[in-house]
């Protein structure tokens, strides 16, 4: 069986909002208040075994400052060499650079043209900008770098 066939039998993704990243139901997260921002949707830092990032949250505040399983939403595409690349280092990163949330894992293609990156464990899905991705990519270590504000996490129960 392909890799992709391999990835619709594990990954059922929920769709909110545009595209959707879920844990497979291992992963939990701890999630932190950080101070608001007037304006802004409630943000949160998200504390993962792969790291830390500060994103936008969409469970009730009565529910932070607790683990959680959640749903990833990313509402940014990868834009090859723009905002992603190959990966020097082959292990999965959670982390941020100035207002940018970087995500580092291995990445696969759908056949819907979409992407998926495997962030440990946890499943993201991401649309493809035009170009198309070079040749090879299917199965290798990418960063991808998005504006935090286009990374909202969903929690939900199991």
């Amino acid at each position: 069986m392909s890799r992709t066939g391999i990835l619709k039998e594990r990954f059922v993704p929920a769709k909110v909002f545009g595209k959707s990243i879920e844990d497979d139901g291992e992963v939990l997260v701890k999630v932190e208040a950080v101070q608001p921002v007037p304006s802004k949707p409630m943000s949160v830092r998200v504390r993962s075994a792969v790291g830390t990032a500060v994103v936008l949250w969409q469970g009730v505040s009565e529910a932070v400052e607790s683990e959680h399983h959640v749903e990833w939403t990313v509402d940014e595409g990868i834009d090859w060499t723009g905002n992603a690349w190959p990966s020097p280092v082959s292990a999965p990163a959670l982390r941020e650079d100035g207002d940018r949330i970087i995500f580092r894992g291995r990445l696969s293609l759908a056949e819907d043209g979409g992407a998926v990156l495997d962030v440990g464990g946890t499943l993201i899905l991401f649309d493809l900008a035009e170009p198309s991705l070079p040749e090879g990519v299917d199965g290798s270590w990418v960063e991808v770098h998005v504006a935090q504000d286009y990374v909202t996490v969903w929690p939900y129960e199991l």
